[in-house]
């Protein structure tokens, strides 16, 4: 069974570093400070999405597909994950009201064509 590192402290969710590294072949061990990856830091959750992003070319439709949820839950997850790695998500205007369309057709509150007509 494979054990990956992992980034946050268990007991106080701080950051954990990596102080020793030491190789399988020939024992060598190498200490200091190293730093991880921002990826270490992310959930399981949040890697998971990403590497469903990568794999599916970043096609929003197919992630529709494969992880069987609307489009605006493939866009709230995007953005978890891009937050989680330390960048800012912005939004202009349009785009937050064509998401809030998708949700309400999503939830049923809506019909699409009546979204079309107020996207319009």
């Amino acid at each position: 069974m494979k054990k990956f590192v992992i980034g946050e402290c268990p007991i106080c969710s701080h950051d954990l570093h990596v102080t020793k590294l030491k190789c399988g072949n020939c024992e060598t061990e190498i200490a200091g400070a190293f730093q991880l990856s921002k990826f270490n830091y992310l959930s399981k959750e949040n890697l998971y999405f990403i590497e469903l992003f990568i794999k599916n070319k970043g096609n929003i439709k197919q992630l529709e597909k494969e992880l069987n949820v609307s489009y605006p839950t493939v866009k709230k997850m995007l953005e978890e994950a891009i937050v989680s790695l330390g960048y800012t998500v912005t939004e202009d205007e349009n785009e937050a009201k064509r998401n809030e369309l998708l949700q309400k057709i999503a939830e049923g509150k809506i019909k699409p064509d009546e979204a079309l007509k107020l996207l319009k």
